[in-house]
C-alpha cells in the first residue's frame, strides 16, 4: 500500500458498513497518531498494538456507525495543502477534518484555533 492513511480511514470506514466490531489495520506511528486523534473525537472506542498490526475497536451510537463518511484530499500523486483560513467546518460543525501538520496531527477546529496550516488528509462525518 502506497499510502497507509488511506488504507487506514477505508479499512475503518468499510468495516463500519458491515456492522464489524473491530478491524485490523496496518502499524506506523503515522497511524497511531491518526488513531488518537479519532479516539479523541469518538469515531472509534480503542485500539491496541499488537506487534505489525493495530487492532481498531469501532464505537457505535445507538446502532448506528459512529462514521459514515469520509471524503479523501491528499493522495500520493497529488498532496492536498490549506492555510488555517481555508479550513472550513464539515456538516455545520457534525463532522471534521484531520490535517497533518507541523504540531502533529490535528482536527479542522484544532488547526484554525492554533493557527497553523498543513497537509488535508480527509474529511469524516
Amino acid at each position: 500500500m502506497q499510502n497507509s492513511v488511506i488504507d487506514l480511514i477505508i479499512r475503518i470506514k468499510n468495516a463500519y458498513m458491515t456492522r464489524n466490531e473491530n478491524v485490523e489495520v496496518l502499524f506506523s506511528r503515522f497511524n497511531e497518531e491518526v488513531l488518537k486523534k479519532l479516539l479523541q473525537l469518538g469515531y472509534i472506542k480503542k485500539f491496541e498494538t499488537k506487534e505489525r498490526k493495530i487492532m481498531v475497536d469501532l464505537a457505535y451510537k445507538d446502532k448506528n456507525p459512529a462514521l459514515t463518511q469520509v471524503q479523501l484530499y491528499s493522495k500520493p500523486g497529488r498532496r492536498y495543502y490549506v492555510t488555517y483560513k481555508n479550513l472550513k467546518s464539515i456538516m455545520g460543525g457534525l463532522g471534521c477534518s484531520l490535517i497533518s501538520t507541523s504540531k502533529g496531527v490535528l482536527s479542522n477546529k484544532e488547526a484554525r484555533d492554533q493557527k497553523v496550516g498543513g497537509e488535508l488528509l480527509f474529511s469524516i462525518w
